[in-house]
């Protein structure tokens, strides 16, 4: 864990939190700052600053759970949809660097509304070009 870490803190019990599930290795908490009502934060309980340094096994057990809250959201609160998301790095909206995935349940008319501002590519070679630079740091 990390002594500066705010979801660390909430692991730990230093900090309250209203828990929607708990078990050894993670939990999910709703979020003190929601875009929609119910919005819960769904953690490991181990610290990992992003995507890219979370080990795998753990990254399963994430989306596990992600994909039980989206549905009890679904059910229990009659959403319409869910948003999943999860930042890396503060220049992609991370504002805590500890993994976490924010799962949003969404309502017909919450009045929320993402501002996508699509961008497109010059052509078919340089969309190819991206492909090829990121397949071969797959790796």
């Amino acid at each position: 864990m990390s002594s500066d870490c705010i979801f660390c803190k909430i692991v730990k019990g230093e900090i309250p939190s209203a828990k929607v599930y708990e078990d050894d290795d993670l939990l999910a908490f709703i979020d003190v700052g929601p875009i929609i009502k119910g919005h819960t934060l769904v953690i490991p309980k181990e610290h990992y600053d992003n995507i890219a340094a979370t080990p795998v096994d753990v990254l399963q057990k994430l989306i596990k759970l992600v994909q039980r809250i989206a549905g009890a959201q679904m059910n229990a609160l009659d959403a319409d949809g869910v948003n999943i998301i999860q930042n890396n790095g503060e220049v992609a909206g991370q504002a805590v660097p500890h993994i976490h995935f924010h799962v949003i349940p969404r309502f017909k008319d919450d009045g929320h509304q993402w501002n996508w501002d699509a961008k497109s590519y010059k052509n078919m070679k340089e969309m190819c070009f991206y492909a090829a630079v990121i397949n071969e740091h797959t790796a």
